[in-house]
């Protein structure tokens, strides 16, 4: 690898004078002994330019190394959080060996992209566990629907207004999410009473604290094992993570 044969160079200009004489460890350059050193560089990068992307490639693989590794700590740390809090809905199988996390947005487009893949998933997959975070970043819509949402859990409704609200194509605001609650079949007086309970907002601050620590900016972001998949990944994507999961890779 030529990224080696630049190496080699460092060490043998660091070892040695520019005259091939051995010097002493604590030895200074001079300032000929310098600018000879970095023309020599210069010229070598000149005549190996593909050198410097290797460099910027190997400098970005071991950024996102290091990313990775910091994730997966910080998903380890809030793992509990993630998936057992015990106030999250959760769909598919509540005893699944394998639990998926979505943090989402009512409004967010990539998250109704990504709904149809995860509802194929748990058509599919019957192990699977999939926990919601409701997390509204998108305006008042957003945070409407998000409560509603939660509130519909009271009435064994979660699941039918959120895939409703996620199926959804028209503009959203108060009177569309109260009107497909009630095509859901909710009762919507008890609904809106149930909107206001302050343990509806703090499942929600709780959420974003948990997005903040795990830096989570965006919507759709999936949580599955120690991996953290942003954007509307496809069916394929989230059953070959789900299995990974299973191997233990």
């Amino acid at each position: 690898m030529r990224l080696r044969s630049l190496a080699l160079l460092v060490a043998t200009l660091l070892g040695l004078t520019v005259t091939g004489l051995a010097r002493p460890a604590n030895a200074e350059f001079s300032a000929s002994e310098r600018a000879e050193i970095e023309q020599i560089f210069r010229d070598y990068l000149l005549e190996n330019p593909d050198l410097i992307l290797e460099a910027l490639e190997v400098l970005e693989e071991r950024k996102q190394a290091a990313q990775t590794s910091r994730q997966q700590d910080k998903l380890s740390l809030h793992r509990d959080d993630l998936e057992q809090d015990g106030a999250s809905p959760v769909l598919g199988n509540p005893q699944g060996d394998v639990t998926i996390v979505e943090f989402f947005d009512y409004q967010c487009g990539y998250c109704k992209q990504a709904s149809q893949a995860l509802r194929d998933l748990l058509a599919q997959d019957g192990g699977v566990r999939l926990v919601m975070k409701e997390f509204p970043i998108l305006g008042p819509p957003s945070l409407v629907a998000a409560q509603a949402a939660l509130a519909a859990e009271r009435q064994d409704g979660y699941e039918a207004l959120h895939w409703a609200l996620m199926a959804n194509r028209a503009q959203l605001d108060e009177t569309r999410i109260f009107n497909l609650a009630a095509e859901a079949g909710l009762d919507v007086d008890r609904l809106r009473e149930d909107m206001a309970d302050p343990d509806i907002q703090e499942r929600l601050r709780h959420n974003y604290r948990l997005a903040e620590a795990l830096e989570i900016r965006g919507t759709p972001a999936f949580i599955i094992g120690d991996r953290l998949l942003p954007g509307a990944v496809p069916l394929e994507t989230l059953q070959e993570a789900v299995e990974d999961v299973r191997r233990g890779s």
